[in-house]
């Protein structure tokens, strides 16, 4: 019964990557686009998770934290890129 109901929630999580992409593609601004890419990556840790437990595995639970955290960096970086036009700021000294 729990295998029916992680194959549903997968197909789930599939559709909604699928309409995600669509928006990261024809987004009328950037930020939506940027919020988009986000929810792609929780898709992503989402379905990950779900794979692991329909694999009855826990080989996959780091690979779930490296994701959580390069989706955080990334929005970040989006964000900050968004604000201000750069990623890095650095002063030089001479």
């Amino acid at each position: 019964m729990l295998d029916i109901v992680i194959k549903i929630a997968l197909l789930g999580f599939a559709i909604s990557s699928f309409i995600l992409l669509l928006r990261v593609i024809k987004g009328p601004s950037t930020p939506d686009r940027v919020v988009a890419l986000d929810a792609m990556g929780i898709n992503l840790i989402a379905i990950t998770a779900l794979m692991s437990m329909l694999l009855a595995t826990n080989a996959y639970l780091d690979v779930i934290l490296l994701l959580g955290i390069l989706s955080f960096i990334g929005t970040v970086a989006f964000s900050k890129f968004l604000e201000k036009g750069v990623i890095v700021e650095y002063e030089r000294n001479r």
